[in-house]
């Protein structure tokens, strides 16, 4: 499915932090074909350079960099680096995260009674080191790269700033508390930098991914032969349009965010999820 927005981004300069992955790829090649000079942050060099080269094979301006986006003097240097090639940062799309198996139960419920099988983990086997990991690859690595790559633009009086939250930020997701409360403060941060930045010129808004297949979630969701797994079809069950997303699927909400068209909209949550948050199971 191939879907596209015409939206001019010439002349502008768009960070995409995770840019290697598969979601932060797309946004990337999306930015990139509507015009924007991309910079790819991501923490291994050679999946932000390939994804660079990508970009660069179809015509588009790119540059790949490796970047600890938790790293404040790691952004700073690259920062330098993409100003030095493109000039100064336009747009800042947040789409590293993850999750961690330290932060992670093997259960979806807790039964007082039975016997749990050896290596399982409920609540009370959650690590603290795990769910520090989870924030910080969710929350703290959207708030440093926010306030290295956005103060320039504060000097400017222009800019735009997309974070990525989840439907786990509302809803919370059995077996990633840890994920789902991370993202909850990513959209909370969302609405309140919106309020701090806007005086400065500075939109901020989120964009909030329903469940699309990604290197990190396929085992989760689907078997070995494609099906889904126990707990894909239970998604799926959940999911009106019954599917999963496809990466591209993203691209209509983002060129929309950093447009022109949206210059109004700031402290924004777009739901990208196949109807995902809007159903009670009934």
């Amino acid at each position: 499915m191939t879907r596209s927005l015409s939206v001019d981004l010439n002349d502008k300069t768009a960070v995409v932090t995770g840019g290697g992955g598969i979601l932060g790829g797309q946004m990337a090649r999306a930015l990139a074909s509507s015009g924007a000079s991309v910079a790819i942050l991501n923490r291994r060099l050679e999946k932000a350079e390939a994804m660079a080269n990508e970009i660069q094979q179809t015509g588009g301006k790119a540059l790949g960099l490796s970047c600890d986006v938790l790293d404040a003097e790691a952004l700073e240097a690259a920062k330098s680096q993409i100003e030095e090639a493109f000039g100064p940062i336009d747009i800042l799309v947040n789409a590293a995260g993850g999750n961690h198996p330290k932060a992670t139960t093997s259960v979806e419920q807790m039964d007082p009674i039975a016997t749990l099988p050896e290596g399982a983990s409920t609540f009370y086997e959650l690590e603290t080191e795990g769910m520090s990991s989870v924030f910080d690859l969710n929350f703290f690595s959207t708030v440093t790269a926010c306030q290295v790559l956005t103060r320039s633009m504060a000097e400017r009086g222009e800019g735009v700033v997309i974070t990525i939250s989840s439907v786990a930020a509302a809803l919370s997701l059995t077996k990633v508390p840890a994920y789902s409360a991370s993202k909850a403060a990513v959209e909370n941060f969302t609405r309140w930098l919106s309020i701090h930045l806007a005086p400065c010129g500075i939109r901020v808004n989120a964009i909030t991914p329903g469940f699309f297949l990604t290197e990190q979630n396929r085992s989760l969701l689907t078997n070995e032969d494609g099906t889904a797994t126990a707990r894909g079809q239970k998604i799926l069950s959940q999911t009106p349009m019954g599917r999963l997303g496809v990466s591209n699927e993203l691209n209509g909400a983002l060129l929309w965010l950093v447009s022109d068209d949206a210059s109004f909209v700031t402290g924004a949550v777009i739901d990208v999820d196949g109807g995902f948050s809007a159903f009670n199971g009934v």
